[in-house]
């Protein structure tokens, strides 16, 4: 395992058993970004990085029953979390990294990401292998539930040139990847690029 998974294992893994308890009121905020995924009854998607997998109730009810709805993460905590918050009902769980998903080429319809982007070790080549599992025109949503400023503020830290989430630098990054983005909302109350898969 590389020393970037190790770190984020240890990074989540020491935080998942209360993850949903810091960030109580966050439910709201996903299922409007799920909305606007744009997603139809019977499609497959996939919420990469799940986390504890609070996207996955959402995701599951715009697919409905005939569609399906995955959750990724690499980190075993925070799955057994999203099992004790009873959201493995929502979606199947996969203990799988976004470097290497054991998924077919063209499977999904689209890719949920909430906060994942800034956790990528190879951003373009990670972003890539999600496009790889959604078929052509399908879609990618880069959410996080609050805006790039207002973490920064939770954080103690400034928002830096650098930051992969500026529109200036996620728009070469997702067009070099596989994607053209086609929305970006940056304010304090959330964050959701939207991209659509190039042919």
């Amino acid at each position: 395992m590389s020393d970037d998974h190790t770190h984020v294992q240890e990074f989540f893994g020491s935080r998942a058993a209360d993850w949903d308890a810091r960030f109580p009121d966050d439910g709201p905020v996903y299922a409007a970004a799920v909305t606007e995924l744009g997603l139809r009854k019977g499609d497959r998607v996939l919420d990469a990085g799940c986390g504890t997998g609070r996207a996955l109730p959402p995701l599951r009810d715009a697919v409905g029953p005939s569609g399906v709805a995955l959750g990724a993460d690499l980190t075993p905590a925070m799955l057994e979390a999203a099992v004790r918050a009873g959201r493995d009902r929502a979606g199947q769980l996969l203990l799988a990294d976004v470097a290497g998903l054991p998924l077919r080429s063209e499977s999904l319809d689209a890719v949920f990401a909430a906060g994942l982007v800034a956790h990528l070790p190879n951003p373009s080549e990670n972003l890539r292998e999600l496009a790889r599992v959604v078929r052509p025109a399908g879609t990618l949503a880069l959410f996080h539930p609050i805006g790039r400023a207002a973490l920064a503020a939770r954080q103690g830290r400034r928002i830096t040139p650098d930051d992969l989430r500026a529109e200036t630098n996620l728009r070469p990054l997702l067009s070099g990847s596989g994607w053209r983005l086609t929305s970006y909302v940056d304010e304090d109350s959330r964050f959701l690029a939207l991209a659509v898969r190039l042919p």
